[in-house]
């Protein structure tokens, strides 16, 4: 099939589909924020709600008469009238008409297993109540859509019966015909195959996919249904949705622009905040983004092979299938011990591009041995590059301390099983001739030491105000010394605008803990050029 230029629609499912992943909660000014960037994402459509099924979705509907899209437009999402009720006399299918959304879109059964043994009705009647739905719909709204739930397991089980479940839709008035596989359990050549057969059985009717994740081809179901015809694309942002989630509208919308030559209506220019829309969507579900999602994950563009790094370093066509720049993302040389005078040589030149070294400058053979010593001692700089940029600074000889440690004490103060334990951290600093001298609490150990450190050095140092700790992690070192062993300690800091990555490792778990600290202020200080005593 001749692929250029044909317009795929995006029909974005995440304020529905998306809001029932186990452990996503979004109240209804989540869901309003969300819809907004997406509409200014350029969706086509932007799946709601269900009207009158919850109070939240309700409030939503509500909150969403103020939109004023140029592009998007907002569905109403709800069910065929019940068994034994007429369409008009449906308070769901009534609140559908009644929310203000710019279309409707309603499933009904195309499984006659579901038919018999979920809505324990006839086969007959099931047809009269997608036929009867959709024609009331489409008599209040100018769009309405028909989700043929179980469609793909429905026609492999009963092909004519499945056909006719959407020729009763079609001929309610239905727009757009949309196969699910809503159990997730098709694969490509079956949804291919089958797709490719309604598309001859409806000349002419606009036919869309919504697949699920259960074997983890949702995005490659979409994309078998889009090659052979389908005109519509149902998925949500970064694939989330019950059970394993849906198609994921990330990884769809490039690969079908990019690398197929379709056209989903996004602009190039709008394209590159692909990552900030997946990471807003992150963000507002209260979600730890996936590192490796492709595309637009931390690691997606990441390099550690030294071979790699080498290769990249003369095309980066060698090891990369896209520009990373093209969705918002960038690439990530990684340093471990791995790592060749290429990865050191190309990290140094992207933090130190002013410093003007080769690949035979001494400094860079230098920083790859104390590199490589560190990470057999535990280090992993890969995810500090904080720590890592200082580390380039001592080896070029233009690291200066702003301060020194004189001695810390902690006092960790365990209490009750119901009280809440508090730390206790004592902290005396040197910074050029003073000596500063303070003690804060905090909710542990290491947040005390944090606590204490800049309130130390605030005095000295304002800027440090803004700082704080916005992550943690301890790992234990496999060792054969059991409790002797090294940890390994990673601190996220953040000063509201940017975030930073270090790492420090001792057999003691708070001095591990320190030399992180140490290494994020010290790197705040030095990124915000403030002049060493």
């Amino acid at each position: 099939m001749n692929h250029a230029h044909r317009r795929i629609e995006l029909y974005d499912t995440t304020l529905r589909d998306g809001a029932q992943t186990a452990g996503i909660h979004f109240s209804s000014e989540d869901k309003w924020r969300i819809a907004e960037r997406l509409a200014d994402f350029g969706m086509d459509w932007i799946e709601g709600g269900w009207p009158g099924a919850n109070p939240k979705d309700d409030h939503f509907f509500n909150l969403a008469r103020q939109r004023q899209w140029t592009k998007s437009r907002l569905v109403a999402f709800g069910s065929t009238a019940r068994p034994s009720k007429k369409a008009g006399e449906d308070p769901l299918l009534t609140r559908l008409a009644a929310c203000g959304a710019d279309a409707a879109c309603i499933f009904g059964k195309a499984w006659a297993l579901h038919v018999e043994k979920s809505l324990r009705t006839n086969r007959l009647e099931n047809l009269d109540l997608v036929h009867d739905s959709v024609a009331w719909l489409k008599a209040r709204m100018p769009v309405v859509f028909f989700d043929a739930e179980h469609f793909f397991d429905g026609f492999t089980d009963d092909p004519e019966y499945a056909l006719s479940v959407l020729r009763a839709a079609a001929e309610g008035g239905a727009d757009y015909l949309v196969l699910c596989d809503t159990n997730g359990g098709s694969i490509p050549y079956e949804v291919a195959r089958i797709t490719r057969k309604v598309l001859e059985a409806f000349p002419g009717h606009k036919v869309g996919i919504h697949a699920h994740n259960d074997c983890e081809m949702a995005v490659a179901n979409s994309i078998a249904a889009l090659r052979v015809g389908a005109t519509l694309v149902q998925g949500t942002v970064n694939g989330i949705g019950e059970r394993c989630g849906n198609a994921n509208l990330i990884s769809l919308i490039p690969t079908l622009q990019m690398k197929m030559g379709l056209d989903c209506g996004i602009s190039p220019e709008t394209m590159k905040q692909l990552k900030a829309l997946s990471d807003y969507v992150n963000e507002m579900a209260n979600r730890l983004p996936w590192r490796h999602q492709p595309y637009v994950g931390t690691n997606a563009f990441a390099h550690k092979g030294g071979v790699h790094v080498s290769a990249i370093r003369k095309e980066s066509r060698l090891y990369e299938h896209i520009d990373p720049a093209l969705v918002g993302n960038e690439r990530r040389i990684l340093v471990s011990d791995q790592a060749g005078r290429s990865n050191i040589l190309s990290k140094m030149q992207q933090l130190e591009p002013a410093a003007g070294l080769n690949e035979n400058d001494p400094v860079v053979a230098e920083a790859v041995r104390r590199i490589k010593e560190l990470e057999a001692m535990g280090y992993a700089f890969e995810g500090a590059d904080a720590s890592f940029h200082l580390l380039l600074l001592r080896a070029m000889g233009r690291f200066r301390r702003h301060f020194e440690l004189i001695r810390y004490r902690v006092f960790d103060d365990k209490r009750g099983h119901h009280d809440p334990a508090e730390a206790e951290a004592t902290v005396q600093l040197r910074v050029g001739e003073r000596t500063l001298h303070t003690a804060a609490l905090g909710n542990g150990p290491v947040n005390a030491m944090d606590n204490a450190l800049r309130a130390a050095l605030v005095d000295v140092y304002p800027m440090l105000a803004d700082m704080r700790l916005a992550d943690f992690k301890v790992r234990v070192l496999s060792t054969r010394k059991g409790t002797e062993g090294a940890v390994r300690v990673l601190i996220e800091s953040t000063d509201g605008k940017s975030k930073w990555s270090t790492v420090g490792v001792s057999t003691d778990v708070l001095e591990a803990a320190y030399r992180a600290l140490n290494d994020a202020i010290e790197y705040k200080l030095t990124i915000d050029k403030v002049p060493a005593p």
